[in-house]
């Protein structure tokens, strides 16, 4: 049975992680700041085999990394599978930008797996099938104005990916990036309040998809759980990406 921690999973491509695992009776804790989203996950859980254990927390503070993995260890004494999900996308003109709106993108985005990992990383140990996963993005590959720190933070997901896997790959434990590209989440909600005019936007940018639509979060829960799974025992240092052909043309 997988125990699995979500950092970032109240709704979303983490929610649907979450529900995918807890369908295959797998434990799950899921961190999140949305004490709303959480409460809804777990009333959806009722429903599935799993086990779910919740975890209201700012994964912004630089004591969160320690409390979640304390509470993970608790809740499922251990951890296979660490998921760090959450992330932020602010969107503002350069001249709006200031430095606290980079240093909380920069918190979420990057330090957050770094330090949750290292956390964790007793746990992981002991894991007979250590895999660490984190979202990146397609905006690690492509660039959209207003987004200075996402597109920065992200790319230095891919940088950290590599370094991890190299030092942690002698001890079994590998690490892996996702790189979502447009997926229909509440997530994007500050991209497209950023845009004049949003929905002419999201169809120049559908019309530039090969499979000429937004995926589903469900359509992107497969690559966490392949990556999770002993058929990934040899991937590491690697992205994935799933993207509906976004970055092939």
């Amino acid at each position: 049975m997988t125990r699995t921690l979500i950092a970032g999973g109240a709704t979303g491509i983490g929610a649907a992680v979450a529900r995918l695992f807890l369908a295959e009776g797998g434990q799950v804790m899921v961190a999140d700041v949305n004490e709303a989203g959480l409460d809804h996950l777990a009333r959806q859980a009722d429903d599935l085999p799993g086990n779910l254990t919740t975890c209201h927390v700012d994964l912004a503070r630089p004591d969160a990394p320690a409390t979640v993995a304390e509470r993970a260890d608790a809740a499922m004494g251990g951890v296979d599978c660490l998921f760090v999900n959450a992330g932020l996308m602010l969107a503002a003109r350069l001249e709006d930008w200031t430095p606290e709106m980079w240093d909380r993108s920069d918190a979420i985005n990057l330090r957050l797996p770094m330090f949750l990992t290292q956390a964790c990383l007793p746990a992981l140990r002991a894991s007979e099938n250590a895999s660490v996963i984190y979202t990146s993005s397609t905006g690690a590959l492509r660039g959209h104005a207003g987004m200075p720190a996402y597109h920065a933070t992200k790319s230095g997901i891919l940088g950290l990916v590599r370094a991890l896997a190299d030092e942690l790959g002698p001890e079994g434990i590998r690490v892996n990036a996702l790189l979502p590209g447009w997926i229909d989440t509440p997530f994007n909600n500050g991209f497209w309040d950023h845009q004049q005019d949003p929905d002419d936007t999201r169809a120049r940018i559908e019309a530039g998809i090969p499979m000429r639509r937004h995926g589903s979060a469900d359509e992107v829960a497969g690559t966490v759980r392949y990556l999770a799974s002993e058929a990934a025992r040899y991937v590491t240092g690697t992205r994935l990406v799933v993207d509906g052909g976004y970055t092939a043309v």
